[in-house]
């Protein structure tokens, strides 16, 4: 499949893409590579590893067990199960197997939420850690117009708005992508890929079927482990991960040499910076830009990053359809700006039968009956649509759209609160922060400590916003609130308090670069300071120049600034110590230099004592003759256990003679690559050394 686009004579701004795939279910999709690939790994949590066959036969259980308390086609099972597990994700294939749609909740999310999202959705059972609830008639076998999940994303009005996407359009998107990604070497038994997206984020679906559409292995990870930011870059490497859909500004926290296994990188969520895709688009290795609402089934279009030139969100998948529409819905010019109207296979729709004839109404211009008005504004270029921003209060939010009004609501509903809105802002340090800005009621007092706990209650953690107490909240001429006219950087009493310690201080600095508040107490909380899971990543980073040794967890469990400070403080200042390692002496590497010709002759007598036994072997005419005497000394010598011992140990006892005992610097590993790094706790240890001479 081509991303190419077709252009409209009367409509320049219309992209279209190959015909669509071939309309099928998810379940028809996981059945044909089970049948493919029945002992290739397909689900690996890190405690077993689950292959096609094994995994199918799990599924099956499910099924069974959903389909004796009457669950069947047309239902709708909640999942609320722990993140990393293979339970989860057995459960979610178990669900489709029954033919109802999966509706997702994280686990971690609050209890309110989770009931709200079910209710919404009118649930028949929920699948937890171990069990199934519910009773309903049985139906029959999934079918292309039934709903595969449904997910729900945050709503304008307050509360979430529910999403189905049906089999059709998820097999849809499963196949378009099929054809999009590693064309020449397609992914495969052997790869693995990161499960490391929520799945109450529609995200995860690519992240699944990425693997179970083509045979390959799928690795949760917990979300301890994805929490950590820069942590799990190493993690990728260790369990041998190919394959990685995240979010720009969580790779942009792992260093370089984590992704040297990582054959396919898609970004999408949010904005990918273009010096990330200069950094990250090496050879040997396809990075994509994907962009896509959830009211579109994950992704709508695509764009290969080169390094070069501007970041694009592409074209369209195959059978999507795409148009940039000015005010009144006619389509733009090409090299305009305007609303990104999506049509084509993928669209879902809204639980709300409302809100879906007004989002999906049908688009006159183009003849389309059903078309999904995106809120984003793009610009029109034949190489691709390059993303503006939006029109609406609607936002991007670590890789999540939300809806400011929805936030606006929990914290106008806060005790003593007489007005509130929500905004996003941008820190020094390239983060974006949700911020609730309230007004207080005359008399009243406001506890932003009480009112973040109760907040955390309502809504999921995204969601939760750092706290501020204004006088008042500027509105526009329509009476509107102007968010842009928020304060920021919001206002302190001055500078950090003179009670507070140098390690203090300095920590206060690190919070006022990432979280874009700086905390003037000891006793300031991270996570209610605005602190997220990927600013804590951040945070640890920024403090691992000082403190290489500092993960997640310990700020997970000292989040105050005075329990952190005095835990760092507690570490002692060797474990910062640094060292300059000095060059290899002339002389030195003079006599390194010559002792690589008797390395080199004895690589050569190798291959010569080969070609001489073929050359006997075969008789040619054009080599010298040599003895099978000289050739089996050759083999003896070079070749046998005994002759590479003897030369291994007169080496080494050659290269240490005249060495004494005693400890010397570890500095000389260093040097040539194979110890630790300078800088390292153990950098500037001794080393014992033999104390043999020859």
């Amino acid at each position: 499949m081509t991303l190419t686009p077709l252009l409209l004579p009367a409509a320049p701004a219309v992209f279209s893409a190959d015909r669509a795939p071939a309309r099928r279910t998810l379940l028809d999709i996981f059945a044909e590579t089970v049948a493919r690939h029945p002992d290739a790994p397909a689900l690996d949590d890190g405690v077993e590893v689950y292959d096609y066959r094994r995994l199918a036969a799990e599924v099956e259980a499910v099924h069974e067990r959903l389909a004796a308390v009457g669950i069947g086609a047309g239902d709708r099972v909640g999942i609320r199960i722990s993140s990393g597990t293979a339970e989860l994700y057995v459960a979610i294939l178990g669900v489709l197997a029954s033919g109802a749609a999966y509706v997702p909740v994280d686990a971690d999310d609050p209890d309110e939420r989770a009931e709200l999202v079910f209710g919404e959705a009118g649930v028949s059972a929920v699948l937890r850690d171990g069990g199934a609830i519910g009773i309903r008639a049985a139906g029959t076998e999934p079918r292309p117009d039934g709903d595969a999940w449904i997910i729900f994303t945050s709503g304008s009005t307050g509360r979430p708005k529910g999403v189905a996407v049906s089999h059709a359009s998820a097999a849809a998107f499963v196949d378009a992508e099929a054809g999009l990604f590693l064309r020449s070497a397609p992914i495969g038994p052997g790869d693995r890929v990161l499960a490391g997206l929520s799945v109450a984020f529609d995200a995860s679906c690519e992240e699944m079927w990425l693997a179970w559409r083509h045979g390959a292995c799928l690795v949760p990870a917990a979300r301890s482990t994805v929490r950590g930011g820069a942590d799990l870059g190493p993690w990728l490497a260790e369990r041998g991960i190919t394959v990685v859909s995240t979010v720009p500004t969580l790779a942009a926290l792992w260093p370089a040499e984590a992704l040297d296994g990582v054959r396919l990188l898609i970004f999408g969520g949010e904005a990918c910076p273009p010096e990330l895709a200069e950094r990250l688009a090496v050879p040997g290795r396809e990075v994509w830009n994907t962009y896509g609402p959830t009211e579109a089934t994950v992704v709508a279009c695509a764009a290969r990053l080169t390094g070069e030139g501007p970041v694009r969100i592409g074209l369209p998948l195959a059978g999507w359809r795409l148009a940039v529409v000015d005010g009144a819905g006619e389509p733009v010019g090409m090299g305009d700006t305007g609303e990104l109207v999506i049509g084509g296979v993928g669209l879902a729709r809204y639980l709300d039968g409302a809100r879906d004839a007004e989002r999906f109404a049908p688009l006159p211009s183009l003849g389309w009956d059903r078309a999904y008005r995106s809120g984003d504004l793009v610009r029109a270029e034949p190489e691709g649509l390059v993303f503006v921003g939006r029109d609406d209060e609607q936002v991007k939010l670590g890789g999540r759209r939300i809806e400011l009004g929805e936030v606006d609501a929990a914290l106008q509903a806060l005790p003593g609160v007489a007005g509130a809105a929500a905004a996003v802002r941008r820190t020094k340090a390239g983060n974006q922060v949700l911020v609730g800005y309230v007004t207080v009621l005359p008399g009243e007092t406001f506890d932003a400590d009480a009112a973040a706990a109760r907040l955390r209650e309502q809504l999921p953690a995204a969601l939760v916003p750092l706290l501020a107490a204004v006088d008042a909240l500027p509105a526009r001429t329509s009476g509107k609130v102007d968010r842009a006219a928020l304060p920021w950087p919001l206002p302190t009493a001055g500078g950090p308090a003179p009670a507070m310690s140098p390690t203090q201080r300095w920590l206060a600095d690190g919070w006022a670069e990432i979280l874009g508040v700086r905390v003037t107490e000891p006793g300031a909380d991270f996570f209610r300071n605005g602190g997220s899971s990927l600013g804590a990543a951040q945070l640890v980073a920024w403090i691992r120049r000082r403190h290489p040794q500092v993960s997640v967890g310990d700020l997970y469990q000292n989040p105050r600034l005075r329990d952190l400070a005095a835990m760092l403080d507690g570490l002692g200042a060797s474990a910062t110590t640094r060292r300059e390692v000095a060059p290899t002496p002339r002389r030195a590497g003079a006599v390194q230099s010559l002792l690589m010709a008797p390395l080199l002759t004895i690589v050569g007598l190798r291959w010569l004592t080969v070609l001489a036994a073929l050359a006997k072997l075969l008789g040619t005419a054009w080599a010298p003759s040599v003895s099978w005497w000289w050739v089996a000394l050759g083999w003896f010598v070079l070749f046998s256990p005994v002759g590479r011992i003897a030369i291994s140990a007169g080496g080494a006892r050659l290269l240490l003679s005249g060495v004494r005992p005693g400890s010397y610097p570890a500095a000389a590993a260093s040097t040539c690559g194979c110890g630790p790094p300078s800088g390292s706790p153990t950098s500037a240890a001794p080393t014992a050394w033999p104390a043999r001479r020859g």
